[in-house]
């Protein structure tokens, strides 16, 4: 008798060699389960990460050796697991899941598709996409000692944004410029500002939340001048006179324009500025070398001045060289880059002295400023393995069996908690939208054609009254018909774009239409949707949300509370969605033929407990998170 594990007869690992799979992501989580793959007999696997490797990685990413550093994951993960099974069939793209390349009919190809990411945005990308080319993902994630895994299948069981994940909040520009109250505020100012500004790309906008910028326009021209000034002395790169230049400027200069505006200090404290003469006098007798190998002590005052100076000697000489060699003389942050992490930290504590911060150690700012969590190779290894065994039910369609598993070691029942997979959220954003395809010719198609012979003859919304947007905003509705005689191409569409169809009267679910550009001539009309001939289309009605109960507001302080009921008074009629151009609006008409790009960058955590969302090494309280999908 076989020993392998059998469904109704036939053994999975049969259906594995048959099957062609995509794994999103090589790190963590990633090289554990590509080792599984392999060893499986899983017979076509693809690989997709855009990063390299790391020196933080090798604890744990055990496909990964020194000489592999700054190397492709992907391409050395596919080297070594080869010779794991050399009878598979392993293809790696050094490359962004978010490429055009890997568009709606590639991901269709693929059986499953396995998510080993961490970060929040190329996970919702995976999740859209599949749900569109209807292919089950299995989706999994690490943080520290815990872990989950979860099988996702359109209409069957629930998607990733079935439910609200916390999304990382950035600090208003002014927070981290002129008031700062916790070190991370200080180390931020260090990493996206201050070490940009001198050595960089100048300011590390995505960092920062320009929301407010409108309430403190005051203060906003006086740091754009300030930044003006740090360019200026940026050109002093490696002379004498450098350092001392560059902390007068933002230790006492800017610190005593600060102080000078008494308003903002009415409930703080103001910040003390320092004198470089008068600190160095105190920090001239310290020993440099021993200052800066403890990595766990909070250095004092004199202390960071002494590696600030050294760390901006070291960081001006690879500016010098570079230049000399007629190449890019641009630095940027990397935690494993001892000059850049010497310079924030000992920046960052300087800064946090004048504020009375408490300074923190290299070691701590390390961990903040390099998005570290502690990564454990074993979670990654069972979460991993979970993975494959939910694989097998997916291959024989088994989904009433597939689980949600969570890894929690430190649980009072069980290491392992398993749930039945969640049914659909009807409300979420994602998959409780209607979903359909359609082909389209981008030489010609225009937004009229789109609405006229798409939208109201195919999907039979006929005299309906509805709203078109894309990522970037809305393009069409009632009252704002300006682009319907632009092509779709003008309007930023192009082959895998989705548009969403909005109800106006708020009766019918969003539809979500994915295009695929028409590889021929489309013959009668540039916009055809992709359906068989039999199949009929017919848009779910929006379920009904329960009424708000009424409250005499007994024991609370809040604001009157607003009661929305499902069914209106006699008489009233029920309100449409606001306009975009209204105060309520959110998104902006779209008329220029720009289509917006995605920018990955730095964002803020202010919150203290991790999302839970990350992969290995994901995201957690006080940390700056590196997207590298």
């Amino acid at each position: 008798m076989s020993s392998d594990p059998e469904f109704d007869g036939v053994s999975p690992l049969t259906e594995a060699k048959k099957s062609r799979v995509l794994m999103v992501g090589a790190g963590g989580i990633g090289c554990e389960l590509l080792k599984n793959l392999v060893l499986t007999g899983f017979g076509e696997t693809h690989i997709v990460d855009l990063d390299t490797i790391d020196l933080s990685n090798l604890n744990r990413q055990f496909l990964f050796r020194q000489e592999h550093i700054k190397k492709s994951k992907a391409l050395v993960a596919t080297e070594a697991a080869q010779k794991f099974n050399p009878n598979v069939k392993i293809v790696p793209y050094h490359a962004n899941i978010k490429d055009p390349q890997f568009n709606i009919e590639w991901f269709s190809s693929f059986r499953i598709v396995f998510n080993a990411l961490d970060n929040l945005e190329a996970r919702r990308h995976v999740n859209k996409m599949c749900l569109a080319a209807d292919v089950p993902l299995i989706e999994s994630g690490t943080t520290g000692f815990n872990g989950q895994v979860q099988v996702i299948k359109k209409g069957v069981t629930a998607c990733y944004d079935c439910t609200a994940k916390e999304t990382p909040k950035s600090f208003p520009v002014c927070t981290i410029r002129s008031t700062p109250s916790q070190p991370i505020h200080c180390i931020v100012w260090g990493k996206s500002y201050l070490l940009n500004e001198i050595f960089g790309t100048s300011e590390d906008e995505s960092a920062f939340d320009h929301s407010t910028d409108a309430d403190n326009a005051k203060e906003i021209e006086e740091l754009k001048r300030e930044s003006e000034a740090l360019r200026n002395i940026r050109q002093s790169v490696g002379t004498p006179e450098f350092s001392e230049a560059l902390f007068q400027k933002v230790f006492n200069t800017d610190i005593v324009r600060l102080r000078s505006m008494e308003d903002m200090w009415k409930s703080r404290k103001p910040p003390e500025p320092l004198d470089y003469k008068a600190l160095m006098e105190k920090a001239s007798a310290l020993d440099k070398e021993a200052v800066i190998r403890d990595q766990q002590k909070v250095w004092t005052l004199e202390e960071n001045l002494v590696v600030f100076n050294d760390s901006l000697d070291r960081l001006s000489k690879r500016v010098l060289e570079s230049k000399a060699a007629g190449q890019d003389a641009v630095i940027t942050f990397d935690k494993d880059d001892e000059d850049t992490l010497d310079f924030v930290a000992a920046s960052a504590n300087i800064r946090s002295t004048l504020f009375g911060i408490d300074r923190k150690s290299k070691f701590d700012i390390k961990q903040m400023a390099g998005n570290i969590i502690p990564a454990i190779a074993t979670t990654n290894a069972i979460v991993a393995g979970l993975c494959v065994l939910e694989a097998f039910k997916v291959l024989k369609g088994q989904y009433s069996q597939a689980k949600e598993i969570f890894l929690t070691p430190f649980a009072t029942q069980r290491l392992l908690g398993s749930d039945k997979s969640r049914e659909p959220n009807p409300s979420c954003p994602v998959c409780g939208s209607f979903q359909i395809r359609a082909l389209v010719d981008l030489s010609k198609a225009t937004l009229n054609d789109f609405v006229e012979d798409y939208i109201k003859e195919e999907l039979g919304y006929g005299e309906k009254e509805f709203a078109i947007s894309t990522e970037v905003g809305i393009i069409y509705d009632p009252d704002e018909t300006d682009n319907l005689e632009k092509k779709l191409s003008e309007l930023g569409i192009k082959s895998d774009s989705f548009l969403t169809i909005t109800d106006e009267d708020d009766e019918l679910v969003n539809v979500v239409v994915a295009l695929s550009e028409s590889k021929e001539p489309l013959e009668d009309k540039p916009v055809k949707g992709i359906f068989s001939t039999d199949q009929e289309i017919k848009i779910p009605a929006k379920p009904k949300q329960p009424a708000v109960p009424e409250t005499n507001g007994a024991g609370s302080d809040s604001a009157p509370l607003v009661v929305s009921l499902t069914k209106p008074a006699d008489g009233v009629t029920p309100a449409k969605r606001s306009h975009p151009d209204s105060e309520e609006g959110v998104a902006k008409k779209v008329k220029t033929a720009a289509a917006a790009t995605d920018e990955d960058g730095d964002v803020v955590i202010v919150d203290d407990a991790p999302s839970g969302s990350g992969g290995s090494g994901s995201g957690s309280g006080g940390a700056i998170v590196i997207d590298d999908d």
